[in-house]
């Protein structure tokens, strides 16, 4: 009798599995827009003599695209990730915090005891539709975050207008 009990209640719990479906992602720029802002972003680098990675996220900080440039440090991406997640938690771009950092100890700490940051940089920006944060866009890999930052402004301002 337990035997039988236990096979009916597994058969129920993998019919059960089978039926469930993966969470969407949530939202944020489309697939289309998000390799276009992260192929001008890296583009736009190169153009200036930087090679880069790129990403995109949605609002759930998932990586919508990722580009690392050909040559590009490997580094490049989890930096860049640190620079997004930077973003999600402060909700400005990150060169509003790494600025701030410089003279607030308390903020500074608070930083660098984030795993997810570990340290501010520049470079990564809010992707917004009116006040709403729907993603953020983050380059690494320029001689400084001021030179990733203007990278991540070309590719958020190639698709800002079609963002939905």
């Amino acid at each position: 009798m337990t035997r039988s009990i236990l096979i009916a209640v597994t058969a129920v719990a993998v019919a059960g599995a089978a039926q469930a479906q993966p969470a969407a992602r949530a939202r944020g720029p489309s697939l289309a827009l998000s390799v276009e802002a992260a192929q001008t972003a890296v583009a736009t680098c190169l153009t200036n003599g930087y090679k880069v990675s790129a990403l995109v996220f949605d609002s759930g900080a998932a990586p919508v695209v990722v580009l690392s440039g050909d040559g590009v440090g490997a580094r490049t991406v989890d930096i860049a990730t640190g620079k997004a997640a930077v973003v999600f938690k402060y909700k400005v771009a990150s060169a509003v915090i790494a600025d701030k950092v410089k003279t607030d100890a308390a903020l500074d700490a608070e930083v660098k005891a984030d795993p997810k940051i570990g340290t501010a940089r520049a470079g990564a920006l809010p992707i917004l539709i009116g006040s709403d944060l729907i993603g953020a866009i983050a380059v690494s890999g320029a001689p400084g975050g001021d030179k990733d930052a203007v990278c991540a402004k070309a590719g958020l301002d190639k698709v800002s207008a079609r963002l939905k």
